[in-house]
């Protein structure tokens, strides 16, 4: 079994409630989305066995947790199974970092995984199409394990793309944490927005959190 990876290190995580923590990150190649944001696409990577994959991650020692990231990792389900049932057998704890529009590849691996950094993809931020019916179908599979949302938050980010995520998660996931992540390197520009936003969020009910990403601030990868 072969994955396409295109890179594998070890940081602290940037983004999210698990922000500042210790992770090894495993990128995966391929997206199927094009966000209009998107600070991650590459256009290389090497082909890995898992063995050659667990090799590498079990060589950087102490962490908190392993991510796998993109790109979109679900997108090669099956070797990322396999990856969480090694590492699951290594006790390790496994984060799964998505766009969170696969939901049927999710159920694949949904046993495998402990923590969820689920995207919503705000069709006002990415300039893509609306993904409502899939970020729905997958916070269903996503809520039987840890799992919180992150949208990222533009100049051009509307109030309805809020009130549309507030709808589905209190309807699917009501306790499920809500990360407004400013887009880098706005974050200033975005204050008044963001307080707006986040007004709204606590209004219906639900937890609300402003995390700009860390690693940008501080220069690392």
């Amino acid at each position: 079994m072969i994955a396409k990876i295109s890179e594998i290190f070890k940081s602290i995580q940037g983004e999210g409630i698990y922000q500042g923590v210790e992770q090894v990150f495993v990128r995966f190649f391929g997206c199927n989305l094009a966000c209009a944001y998107c600070d991650t696409r590459v256009f290389c990577h090497e082909e890995k066995t898992l063995e050659e994959l667990m090799q590498q991650i079990t060589a950087y020692g102490d962490y908190h947790s392993v991510s796998f990231t993109g790109g979109e990792p679900l997108l090669q389900a099956a070797f990322l199974k396999e990856a969480l049932k090694s590492l699951k057998r290594l006790n390790k704890i496994t984060y799964l970092e998505t766009n969170g529009v696969l939901y049927n590849a999710l159920w694949e691996v949904i046993e495998y995984c402990d923590i969820i950094s689920m995207d919503f993809k705000l069709p006002s931020s990415t300039l893509e199409r609306a993904l409502w019916d899939e970020h729905r179908e997958f916070l269903k599979v996503a809520k039987t394990k840890e799992v919180f949302v992150k949208a990222v938050i533009g100049k051009d980010t509307q109030l309805y793309d809020i009130t549309k995520s507030i709808e589905i998660i209190k309807a699917v996931s009501p306790k499920t944490t809500f990360i407004l992540q400013p887009q880098h390197p706005f974050e200033e520009e975005l204050a008044e927005k963001l307080a707006v936003f986040e007004k709204i969020c606590q209004e219906h009910g639900i937890t609300v959190e402003i995390v700009s990403q860390l690693h940008k601030q501080l220069g690392i990868k």
